[in-house]
């Protein structure tokens, strides 16, 4: 009898009967969907182009102020 009892305790406390075993799975598999769910909504529309001044918070927003770019330094005479 106590074969059968063994049994029965293992299959009790089998990793799949553990609710927050699913309670984990389910907010991983939540997190991944809206993670997908956000790529694709950022992918399909376009940012619209904001009417700022040359700085934002102080950055400016391009790379270079200059209309041509810098030219390379010359090598020294010899």
């Amino acid at each position: 009898m106590p074969a059968s009892h063994d049994i029965a305790a293992r299959t009790a406390s089998a990793w799949y009967r553990q609710p927050v075993l699913w309670l984990g799975v389910f907010v991983f598999v939540a997190s991944l969907a809206g993670c997908v769910w956000i790529i694709v909504l950022g992918a399909s529309h376009a940012d619209t182009p904001l009417k700022t001044a040359h700085t934002v918070f102080g950055v400016p927003v391009s790379a270079h102020t200059s209309a041509s770019p810098p030219r390379p330094p010359t090598d020294p005479p010899r």
